[in-house]
C-alpha cells in the first residue's frame, strides 16, 4: 500500500450491509481510511454512513466491472479490498443440488475472484492489499454437512495464494482471514472469535506493518471450535 497510513488509504469494503462489513467500515472509517462501500442493498444501510455507497451485485460480472470502473473514476486508484460478502450454507451432501453448489460457489468464490481482479486493476503501479474471508472449513478440513460451502472457502485461500504469486513484487499483496465462527452478539461461552479481533486483523494488514505479509491465510479461530 503507497499510503503511509490509514488516513491517506482508500478502502473499498463489500457487503456492508452484513453484519461482517458494517463492522469492518466503522473501524476502518474510525482509523481515518476513505471507505467506499460495494453492496447490492445500500437501501438496508444507515443514513449517516462513514462511507460513500456504490450499488451492485459482486456475482455479476458485468455490474462488478461497472462499479469498479466507476470507483476509479471517482477516486483515481484504492488501497485496499476488503471483500466480506459471503454466505453460509449447510446440507446433507445427497440432497445438496446443482444449484445449491452454483449458489454458494457464485456467492462465495466468484465474487471474490471478480472483486480481487477487478480491485488489482486500480492498484496497478502502487500496490495495495487484497483481503477475502475464508473460513476454518477451507482452511483445515471440510466439514460434514457442508460439502459447498468447505470447497468453496478453500477455493478462496487458493485463489489468494495465486494472486499473491502473481503480483509478488509489485506491491500488490492478497490474504485470507479464516475465521472458526465469528462472535458478535453471542453468549460469552460461546466458541469463536470476537468480531471485533477478527476486524482488528484486517486494519492490520492493511497497515504498513502488514506489508511484509504476502499469500498469507490468518487462522483467527480465537476459542477453537
Amino acid at each position: 500500500m503507497s499510503a503511509n497510513n490509514l488516513g491517506e488509504a482508500v478502502v473499498v469494503i463489500t457487503g456492508a450491509s452484513g453484519r461482517l462489513g458494517a463492522r469492518m467500515m466503522q473501524r476502518f472509517a474510525d482509523h481515518g481510511a476513505t471507505v467506499v462501500v460495494i453492496d447490492r442493498n445500500p437501501d438496508r444501510l444507515p443514513g449517516d454512513l462513514p462511507a460513500q455507497v456504490f450499488r451492485a451485485n459482486v456475482t455479476d460480472e458485468t455490474e462488478t466491472v461497472a462499479v469498479f470502473q466507476e470507483i476509479g473514476q471517482r477516486f483515481g486508484h484504492i488501497d485496499a479490498l476488503i471483500h466480506s460478502v459471503g454466505m453460509w450454507a449447510g446440507k446433507p451432501f445427497l440432497e445438496t443440488s446443482l444449484d445449491d453448489w452454483e449458489l454458494i460457489m457464485r456467492v462465495n468464490l466468484t465474487s471474490t475472484v471478480l472483486c480481487f481482479r477487478e480491485a488489482a486493476r486500480l492498484m496497478q503501479g502502487r500496490g495495495g492489499r487484497l483481503i477475502g474471508i475464508a473460513s476454518g472449513q477451507g482452511a483445515d478440513k471440510g466439514r460434514a454437512k457442508q460439502a459447498g460451502y468447505s470447497a468453496s472457502k478453500a477455493g478462496v485461500i487458493r485463489v489468494v495464494e495465486a494472486v499473491a504469486g502473481e503480483f509478488a513484487g509489485t506491491g500488490i499483496t492478497a490474504h485470507a482471514i479464516a475465521p472458526s465462527a465469528i462472535l458478535f452478539d453471542e453468549a460469552p461461552d460461546q466458541k469463536g472469535v470476537p468480531v471485533s479481533d477478527f476486524v482488528d486483523l484486517a486494519v492490520y494488514l492493511c497497515s504498513p506493518a502488514g506489508a511484509s505479509l504476502n499469500g498469507a491465510t490468518l487462522r483467527a479461530y480465537g476459542t477453537m471450535w
